[in-house]
């Protein structure tokens, strides 16, 4: 594909400008490795254009801290100190999210998937950010603890610029179908096959 070329011609009504600043909801699936990789990527990416960056993690450990989060959390502090890009959270519902600091139990985690996605769906309906990384997210679709049909109907419904990126195996159908950009990430190779452990800048 040529540089800056589409391969077909949008037949949307919107000029170049409207067509380049439309929200997206985007997809990070599949086996391989890279999902939450990709999407910590395009927060990079966000805080360079000053948009406020919301990142929500519905799975991993709160105890456990990964190198993305503490990159992120410098740049907010660059943010707050120098007013270069732009202001980011970083939240996990691992033990109770970053606003509540409950106690988590293996009981409470769809009770906890639900308070995080309440949560956000505040914060669209508010439009508190530019761009919002959900993380792992749809596994807690897969498991029932939120219903697909509130997401993607509040996804579409979103007014503003609010670009959301979700990313984890096995996405619902009903959430690739609104999805503006879906990819998956296909394994082909993997240390964990050769009975190699995470590795220090690799996995965390």
């Amino acid at each position: 594909m040529v540089q800056g070329q589409t391969p077909v011609e949008a037949n949307d009504g919107l000029t170049t400008r409207q067509r380049r600043n439309r929200p997206l909801v985007i997809v990070h699936s599949g086996a391989g490795k890279g999902k939450s990789t990709a999407a910590f990527g395009l927060a990079l990416r966000g805080w360079n254009q000053g948009w406020s960056i919301g990142v929500f993690q519905f799975v991993k450990s709160a105890k456990w801290r990964i190198g993305e989060q503490a990159a992120l959390e410098a740049l907010d502090r660059v943010h707050r100190e120098t007013g270069e890009g732009g202001p980011i959270e970083w939240h996990k519902m691992g033990s109770g999210w970053s606003w509540s600091r409950k106690a988590g139990s293996e009981d409470d985690h769809a009770a906890a998937a639900r308070e995080g996605w309440a949560e956000i769906k505040r914060r669209l309906q508010q439009q508190t950010h530019g761009l919002y990384v959900l993380d792992e997210f749809t596994y807690v679709l897969k498991w029932g603890w939120v219903d697909v049909d509130d997401v993607v109907r509040t996804l579409k419904e979103r007014d503003g610029f609010q670009h959301v990126v979700i990313t984890g195996r096995d996405p619902h159908p009903k959430l690739l179908e609104i999805a503006d950009l879906a990819t998956e990430m296909t394994k082909i190779a993997h240390p964990f096959d050769q009975g190699q452990k995470g590795q220090k800048g690799i996995e965390w």
